[in-house]
């Protein structure tokens, strides 16, 4: 049974979950990323990608861009619970991408703990618009909802949606993660389905972690359905909503398989891979299920690493962390880190940290 969330070893559990379950996800996929499903069988067999496996470099655990990005989203919530202090924490991870190690601290942007890590540093298939975006000298106010942002006002790339989880998991309500997820992802992708996708996915995250039902299967469909109703409010929601019912409706239409996943798309775009992880959580939706979602969600031939860590996210968040194959576990990039860092999210979202000169180093408030 689900304890309330108010109860902080739970609530620590569940952010370890869909951090930990995130980055499993995402380097689950990282090998198969730019394979297409007949290559992927070719390589593996028949049922694809069955366990971890090697990536380009030989090695096993690997996280992308995603899970580095995803990390800076909580470093920046934790340090300012707003766009200008997670901005700023994306920064820091756009130096990962153009230093081989990390900067000497200046007092401004490079500060803080997280920038130190030196295993983030290196580049992990960025996307485009993540590096361009945060490539502008200055900061630009967002945009209305609804209409393109000041930023690559044409890119709906999953960029948005794949770091965007954490925005969920601490929030004053659901709308209030929407609207911060959609405000940050304007950071970096303009077009309105972008951030709106990152606003739901972050809605959905947030339900999951509020909803107190017992029932694993109606409390990650009572999130997708709530997640919808909210998103319908806002203008420009058409292609996410879409996206979002085709999940729920080829949920419920049988046995799932890779080929039913590529009718939703190929995930390069943001609703696509939110849909596709949504799709591939609600027919695995209890915790002995875990690892078939993350190989259902990897197998295909669009954007692997992406809708595993979506996927992860979504299912870390539903059931702690202690559902998380630990044989995988043991392989994961950067595991003790991410557990760090998730335990002081989960320790400032309950109140719960001391004002310590150790904790002001790591986090210094933008």
């Amino acid at each position: 049974m689900r304890r309330p969330i108010n109860d902080l070893p739970e609530y620590r559990s569940r952010v370890r979950g869909c951090l930990l379950g995130g980055a499993l996800g995402d380097a689950l996929g990282a090998p198969v990323e730019f394979d297409s499903l007949g290559e992927i069988r070719r390589q593996y067999g028949p049922a694809g990608l069955t366990e971890p496996a090697p990536d380009r470099r030989g090695r096993v655990g690997l996280i992308t861009d995603d899970t580095q990005m995803t990390l800076f989203t909580v470093e920046g919530l934790i340090r300012g619970e707003n766009a200008t202090a997670v901005r700023r924490a994306y920064l820091r991870w756009l130096d990962t991408q153009q230093h081989p190690s990390p900067p000497p601290a200046d007092g401004g942007i490079r500060t803080g703990r997280l920038r130190e890590q030196r295993w983030l540093y290196s580049q992990r298939a960025p996307g485009n618009a993540c590096l361009s975006g945060l490539r502008h000298r200055e900061a630009v106010a967002p945009t209305r909802f609804g209409e393109p942002g000041p930023v690559n006002p044409a890119s709906k790339g999953c960029g948005t949606v794949m770091r965007s989880a954490p925005f969920g998991l601490r929030a004053r309500s659901a709308r209030h993660a929407f609207e911060l997820a959609a405000e940050c992802a304007q950071v970096t992708h303009g077009h309105p389905t972008g951030y709106l996708a990152a606003g739901a996915f972050a809605a959905i995250v947030h339900f999951l972690m509020t909803d107190l039902t017992t029932d694993d299967s109606a409390t990650l469909a009572q999130a997708v359905r709530r997640a919808m109703d909210l998103l319908s409010a806002y203008p420009s929601h058409e292609e996410t909503t879409g996206a979002l019912r085709a999940a729920v409706s080829l949920a419920a239409e049988g046995v799932p398989n890779p080929e039913r996943i590529e009718s939703l798309g190929g995930a390069w775009i943001a609703e696509e891979a939110l849909a596709i992880a949504v799709y591939c959580a609600l027919v695995n939706p209890e915790p002995g299920d875990i690892r078939q979602a993350l190989l259902l969600a990897v197998n295909h031939s669009g954007d692997s690493d992406s809708t595993g860590a979506v996927c992860g996210n979504l299912l870390g968040a539903l059931h702690g962390e202690t559902a998380l194959p630990g044989d995988w576990l043991v392989h994961l990039e950067g595991r003790d880190a991410i557990t760090e860092l998730a335990d002081d999210f989960a320790a400032r979202s309950a109140g719960g940290h001391e004002a310590t000169g150790d904790w002001l180093t790591k986090y210094p408030e933008d």
